[in-house]
């Protein structure tokens, strides 16, 4: 498969299962944030990655889990594929390393432009 199409079918996927999320009755999947999504070359299989704000990640990926039946049917209905992917979550650390970094350097004691160059003029 070109890669264009496969990145079209990666974005189509993520944003569909983002908004299938909505819908999911299941208590262990609370506010959860699609993040990405991998199909496989012969659209048997899908990797969603996924972030869980404030929530046990393991009691998400059961309730994830336990719905994904439910998810890839409306998921076949929602796209007009040949074969409806079989879906696996996967937990996306990337946003809270990102906020670790983040803090990490807002924590450094840099000086600014204005204090190097009231220096140089000294």
């Amino acid at each position: 498969m070109p890669n264009y199409r496969k990145e079209r079918v990666n974005d189509s996927v993520m944003q569909e299962v983002s908004m299938i999320l909505r819908e999911v009755k299941d208590p262990r999947v609370g506010m959860i944030t699609v993040t990405g999504a991998s199909v496989s070359g012969d659209l048997k299989y899908a990797k969603i990655y996924f972030s869980a704000f404030d929530a046990d990640v393991k009691e998400t990926l059961k309730g994830l889990k336990s719905a994904s039946g439910f998810i890839r049917s409306q998921l076949a209905q929602r796209l007009n594929l040949r074969a409806t992917p079989e879906l696996t979550f996967v937990h996306d650390d990337s946003v809270s390393h990102g906020a670790h970094i983040a803090s990490l350097l807002s924590s450094l004691d840099i000086p600014s432009d204005d204090a190097e160059a009231a220096d140089d003029d000294e």
